[in-house]
């Protein structure tokens, strides 16, 4: 897979016949290693081994409803008490981050009402914090440590 721009992890791949999967820690079992997947599991570990994310407030594909239409969020991270703080959308490296990603991320926080969201190809990484308070957003230099976000980083 594609080298990225986060640091080398050791994922667990295996091969079953032509497809390979990869193990993602969080929902506990192999998935199928596309390039998407590469870059979803890569960021978890980035989040966890770096930024010190608690795995067990991480949740893959958390189904959300939107206008009545069932929709996925990459990753979701959770407060402690179960309160959502950041939606990560996760895209292959080769797609280019434009304007309907960062739409469909919005979308996304229409229902779930967060104050960080995460865009990334594994090659770039936007993270923007949403001031609810004064009705503004803040794109940010670098990717919070876990224990910031339930501060304001301005």
């Amino acid at each position: 897979m594609q080298k990225l721009n986060l640091p080398e992890y050791q994922l667990a791949v295996r091969a079953l016949g032509v497809k390979k999967e990869v193990f993602d820690k969080i929902r506990k079992k192999y998935v199928a290693l596309t390039p998407e997947e590469w870059v979803r599991q890569n960021f978890i570990s980035f989040l966890i081994n770096e930024k010190g994310y608690p795995a067990s407030l991480i949740s893959v594909e958390t189904e959300l409803k939107l206008f009545n239409v069932k929709k996925r969020t990459d990753i979701l991270v959770f407060q402690n008490t179960g309160k959502p703080l950041m939606i990560v959308e996760c895209k292959a490296a080769k797609v280019k981050i434009g304007q309907e990603v960062f739409d469909q991320i919005a979308r996304y926080n229409m229902a779930l009402k967060v104050n960080y969201l995460i865009v990334t190809n594994g090659l770039k990484h936007y993270c923007c914090y949403l001031d609810y308070e004064n009705g503004s957003y803040h794109f940010l230099e670098n990717i919070p440590e876990y224990d910031s976000l339930l501060t304001s980083p301005l």
